[in-house]
């Protein structure tokens, strides 16, 4: 087997177990956050996941839409965050599949079944139980805005990243060399 396949073998696993991690933390955490709280702040919670979705799958469009040029003269001036910025721009592949397969994914699993949660406590707000008509109704227009804001959101990200993907990694590299710097948590290597 050659090198490349093994390594992308490898990453793959790999990722494929962080995402079973991270989804399963941000399962508990959104249950946690969703269990006993009034319908409207389960929508605020719902609608805070989706943008997170959103906001990822930006950050992954503009790794792979970044070039390194610009990171690398601020790298000789010694710019804070610029060497982070040409790492991931280098490895725009693993980026951008962190970022928009496995955030990104993970916040859209999860958004559905907040919804479902937040479609359910809305209904019984209303004196309905589980498999009423007003949950069916509630639950179409749920769903339906949630997809309309994840595929909307994602599209105007896209364009975002796309047209600014300089400025746009070079945020998320101050925001990682911020938190490797003061949590001495290494994320990103070269």
């Amino acid at each position: 087997m050659n090198s490349k396949l093994k390594r992308s073998l490898s990453f793959s696993f790999t990722i494929a177990v962080i995402t079973f991690v991270l989804a399963a933390i941000f399962s508990i955490i959104s249950s946690s956050l969703l269990n006993g709280v009034p319908w409207f702040v389960g929508m605020v919670v719902v609608f805070v996941i989706v943008l997170t979705g959103v906001f990822f799958d930006m950050l992954g469009i503009a790794a792979t839409a970044g070039r390194e040029a610009p990171f690398h003269s601020m790298a000789s001036e010694k710019v804070f965050g610029a060497k982070h910025a040409v790492v991931i721009v280098r490895n725009a592949d693993r980026f951008a599949t962190f970022c928009n397969d496995v955030i990104g994914d993970i916040a859209g699993i999860i958004s559905g079944t907040a919804s479902a949660l937040v479609v359910l406590q809305l209904a019984i707000a209303f004196g309905n139980g589980e498999g009423s008509t007003l949950q069916l109704v509630l639950s179409v227009i749920m769903t339906s805005t949630i997809a309309a804001l994840t595929v909307g959101g994602k599209a105007v990200g896209k364009h975002l990243a796309i047209n600014h993907s300089t400025e746009i990694i070079f945020f998320a590299a101050k925001l990682i060399a911020r938190f490797e710097k003061y949590s001495r948590w290494k994320i990103v290597t070269k």
